[in-house]
């Protein structure tokens, strides 16, 4: 009977690590809606078998969250206008989608070029000790607080391999 229980036992140990040497990574993308590599991250990371959250298409089935869904003239915004608007429906529906989604992964690769939400979800990641890349295919201006992330890749071949 006792060895019956040790071989459940073992059975039970060797599905959970097979489970987890299985599993693959759920991967946030951050990046500009006027990034034009962005599309091919995306793709690429899902043809490697990774779970990939898209903003620009959300689970939700919203469209993609951008700030002329609010107003046309936001970018003429006070800095009033701009806190309260925070506040507008389309923003908490986008904002609850990326926070949920941010909270399920386990990694973020950080698109450039890009702009401010997109360092700020990385940081986000970072500052949690998930795996954070950024990813730079082309010639950029260099940011010293990239050494905060686990890699910094110059390639689509390099930033597969770092997810490995």
């Amino acid at each position: 009977m006792l060895r019956v229980q040790r071989y459940k036992e073992f059975l039970d140990n060797r599905n959970l690590f097979l489970n987890f040497a299985l599993m693959k990574r759920k991967i946030y993308v951050a990046s500009s809606w006027r990034n034009g590599y962005y599309p091919e991250v995306v793709t690429k990371l899902r043809e490697a078998g990774y779970k990939v959250y898209d903003f620009r298409n959300p689970p939700s089935g919203d469209p993609g969250f951008k700030w002329s869904s609010v107003s046309e003239d936001y970018m003429e915004w006070s800095p009033q206008q701009y806190r309260d608007m925070l506040q507008h429906p389309y923003a908490v529906r986008q904002f609850k989608n990326d926070i949920e989604a941010m909270a399920v992964c386990d990694t973020c690769v950080l698109v450039l070029p890009c702009g401010r939400s997109a360092h700020t979800e990385a940081g986000w990641f970072a500052g949690r000790g998930k795996l954070t890349i950024a990813y730079i295919p082309e010639k950029q201006e260099p940011e010293l607080m990239y050494k905060l992330f686990n890699k910094v890749c110059c390639s689509m071949d390099e930033l597969i391999d770092a997810l490995k």
